[in-house]
């Protein structure tokens, strides 16, 4: 018998008690939060020094989606039941609770609301990008 990834147990968790999200959501958000640790210069620390906030969280998402999926990011998104960065709030919080993740006091899910449009942001990306390789 295969062995049970704890992680992916814990997921599935979750997903029953909350199904608009999908597995594929969760997974993009933990890797988001690893990149995003590691751009900020966090990965090399412990505990309370790196924690990463909502707002910071929501600018690694950004980045990570754009380096993943380029201008695809906001059908991604739309296909795993995430229309708008409150919904991250919401998948990080249904982390939180599974376990999975910590958070402090002072965290929310407010910080996670009307962080960027999807469309708009990714298609500004791609559109500089586009830019930037007709320059050189």
């Amino acid at each position: 018998m295969a062995a049970v990834d704890p992680l992916e147990e814990r997921i599935v968790e979750i997903r029953k008690r909350d199904r608009r999200f999908s597995r594929q959501a969760y997974e993009f958000i933990l890797e988001a939060l690893d990149h995003t640790i590691a751009v900020m210069g966090k990965d090399r620390l412990t505990g309370e020094e790196r924690h990463v906030g909502g707002r910071e969280l929501l600018l690694g998402i950004k980045d990570f989606a754009s380096k993943r999926f380029g201008p695809m990011a906001p059908f991604v998104f739309r296909q795993w039941g995430v229309r708008r960065t409150d919904d991250f709030g919401e998948i990080v919080f249904n982390l939180i609770d599974a376990g999975l993740l910590s958070r402090r006091d002072s965290d929310s899910r407010l910080d996670f609301q009307d962080g960027f449009d999807f469309d708009r942001v990714f298609d500004e990306a791609f559109r500089d990008h586009l830019s930037e390789l007709g320059s050189s």
